[in-house]
């Protein structure tokens, strides 16, 4: 059975949206697209090839996966460590509108997400991965489908934009699980989903 990992790029103030490109998804009048180019050095392609060493299926929201299809099929240089995973292994998108994928290997995901995504894990050996989709990962939080949370936080507060945890999402506790710092100051830490959050309170002494 698969573990279903999900990779994710965020600000400072939690924005996910549009990190690769001012064109990538304007959506609101966004445009600060592209914010996370400046911070890609060594030691972020590592993190990245390291990633893309264990997937054996992906699983991508339907922006992404429209916004994945249009670029990396044209990549085909073989020993592209993304290319050649995203183009060679299983893709599943789910959703109620897309009728006719045309990236090869693509399967649509139309019914119960729960159900599909299980069914999913069940099947796959490696990781089922996803990557941006925080809309969908957020849906998967909450159905507690999401095994292991890689998330990528760049020194940059932008003000606007689509934020990974807004008000309303389900209360989730995680264990870290590792981490590092790159040379260019972004913070790559590794959860595992813990279930729900434990509370406390921090009393004062019995002599004060």
């Amino acid at each position: 059975m698969g573990k279903l990992v999900s990779t994710l790029f965020v600000t400072l103030d939690g924005v996910y949206q549009a990190p690769g490109g001012p064109d990538e998804d304007t959506r609101g009048g966004f445009t600060h697209g592209g914010w996370s180019f400046p911070y890609a050095d060594e030691d972020f392609g590592r993190f990245i090839g390291e990633v893309f060493v264990k997937p054996g299926a992906f699983l991508l929201g339907r922006r992404t996966y429209d916004i994945f299809s249009t670029y990396w099929p044209k990549v085909t240089d073989p020993a592209d460590p993304v290319a050649s995973k995203l183009n060679s292994l299983p893709k599943y998108v789910p959703s109620s509108t897309l009728t006719d994928p045309g990236w090869a290997g693509t399967t649509v995901l139309s019914g119960d997400l729960a159900k599909e995504v299980s069914a999913l894990k069940e099947r796959t050996d490696g990781e089922v991965q996803v990557h941006g989709s925080g809309a969908l990962v957020r849906s998967l939080l909450a159905l507690d489908l999401v095994d292991t949370l890689h998330l990528l936080t760049f020194p940059v507060v932008l003000g606007t934009g689509f934020r990974l945890f807004p008000e309303g999402a389900v209360p989730t506790a995680f264990r870290h699980a590792g981490g590092s710092v790159t040379g260019a100051g972004v913070s790559i830490q590794t959860y595992d989903l813990a279930g729900r959050p434990e509370y406390g309170e921090f009393g004062l002494p019995e002599n004060a």
